[in-house]
């Protein structure tokens, strides 16, 4: 790649990762005006998402070590898996209901993280990464791809896991 291209990579990581990692943050110790887990547990709750706790844990743990991974490049391809299956469960169980516009919590802007943190596992870290500064070099595509179906059988599990309250969502908006 270019130094443009791996410039462009590194600020796109670092934005979009350090994003996610806040927004874990806020649902993990309630910075940056989170409310915390057990806030953020209980309404999951209310949504029908059972068992809570546990899923509570596992957003908040993707979104911030996920987000962490996608900033400093590190782990890259699980990294980038870890956000997309976040956000496609966001997207299915909060956002499709309300529609595409984020004006009206719909599922845009949710959607432009999953394709950010996508094209990045895509692409790989580039040079300025952990990833490259340590010399880990996952063999790729193989490791993203594996990444991603691993991701795609947790998102479907989940999501069937999960009792689904679509009829009581499409009835609040």
């Amino acid at each position: 790649m270019s130094t443009n291209m791996e410039v462009g990579i590194l600020i796109l990581r670092i934005v979009a990762g350090l994003l996610f990692a806040g927004h874990g943050a806020q649902k993990l110790f309630g910075w940056f005006g989170g409310r915390g887990m057990s806030n953020f547990s209980g309404m999951l709750e209310k949504m029908g998402v059972q068992p809570a706790r546990l899923w509570a844990w596992a957003s908040a743990l993707s979104e911030f070590l996920g987000g962490l991974g996608l900033a400093f490049g590190l782990l890259t391809p699980f990294a980038a898996a870890a956000l997309i299956g976040d956000m496609l469960v966001a997207i299915i169980k909060v956002h499709v209901p309300k529609g595409v516009w984020n004006t009206n919590g719909g599922f845009e802007y949710p959607l432009t993280l999953t394709v950010v943190a996508f094209v990045v596992g895509l692409t790989g870290p580039g040079v300025y990464s952990l990833d490259s500064a340590i010399g880990l070099a996952l063999p790729e595509p193989a490791a993203y791809l594996i990444a991603l179906i691993v991701m795609l059988i947790g998102v479907i599990g989940a999501l069937v896991a999960m009792p689904v309250v679509w009829r009581n969502a499409r009835r609040t908006t």
